[in-house]
């Protein structure tokens, strides 16, 4: 089984993430490393997992790819290259033919931009993601969503993943506002979708795996079990439950799946997309 979607940092580097040390994410603000991880991962019966970038600086490759050396249970590195940048595929070049190093992701979701994505030179940087075969995660909220259908019409050959199913607000109960724009970025056969990230978008200190379930069933129904991966987002999910609690809620909300259904979320889909 692999976990698709985990973060490690440091506090004292430079590449810290800024909101962690902000007064309403307290519970997070600390070191997480590999060392952190393991146990999670064997309470939950979790052979290896994926580092998923954080920060919009390379030398974060540089340092997680070491981790990866170092621990061969992480099995791939999800980094990041300046795609706005003339010298995005040089970046690229550098990191592409490490054995672990899988994908590339920008933490859209922080653009001031709603439609930064769409920007002909970040539409440029994508091209030589797709030029390379190198998988992109999508790190949106419900209101970049729209933009799934034209990247997955122009860019056919380039795997992307919309990470956290792209964050509907679960605490209202909401829907639809999310459901048909997931449904549309479906119809892309190059488009997948990570069943992660839900915790923190549901009521921190009330939320129950039902909560969930309206969402997981309809990423299924629309991407099927063959285009959808879970992931933790570990140590993010800290803020509103534990590792353990966040596998074993998607675990409780799938319910009985066929041998076929549970590999495909569990290991078979992530091992396809980032060639692992």
């Amino acid at each position: 089984m692999i976990d698709a979607h985990q973060h490690f940092w440091q506090l004292d580097k430079p590449f810290d993430y800024e909101w962690l040390k902000a007064p309403q994410h307290a519970p997070i603000n600390r070191t997480y490393l590999p060392t952190d991880l393991r146990p999670h991962l064997d309470a939950a019966g979790i052979a290896e997992s994926i580092f998923v970038q954080t920060q919009h600086n390379v030398a974060e490759n540089r340092w997680a790819l070491g981790l990866a050396e170092e621990n061969d249970w992480i099995a791939g590195v999800v980094g990041w290259v300046d795609l706005a940048s003339e010298a995005c595929e040089e970046q690229l070049l550098e990191f592409k033919d490490h054995p672990k190093f899988v994908g590339i992701r920008h933490i859209t979701q922080d653009e001031p931009d709603e439609d930064f994505i769409i920007r002909p030179e970040i539409l440029r940087g994508l091209k030589v993601l797709e030029k390379h075969r190198v998988p992109f995660d999508l790190l949106f909220y419900v209101q970049h969503l729209k933009h799934a259908e034209r990247l997955g019409r122009e860019l056919p050959e380039l795997p992307m993943v919309i990470d956290h199913l792209a964050k509907p607000k679960i605490k209202d109960q909401s829907i639809d506002d999310w459901l048909p724009q997931l449904k549309t970025a479906a119809q892309h056969e190059n488009i997948f979708c990570k069943l992660s990230g839900m915790i923190t978008e549901a009521d921190w200190g009330n939320w129950k795996p039902t909560d969930l379930k309206p969402y997981v069933e309809a990423a299924l129904e629309a991407f099927g079990p063959d285009r959808c991966m879970y992931g933790s987002d570990w140590p993010v999910c800290e803020l509103a439950g534990s590792y353990e609690q966040v596998h074993g809620a998607l675990t409780e909300v799938l319910g009985p799946l066929s041998d076929d259904e549970t590999h495909a979320i569990f290991e078979g889909t992530a091992r396809r997309f980032y060639g692992i």
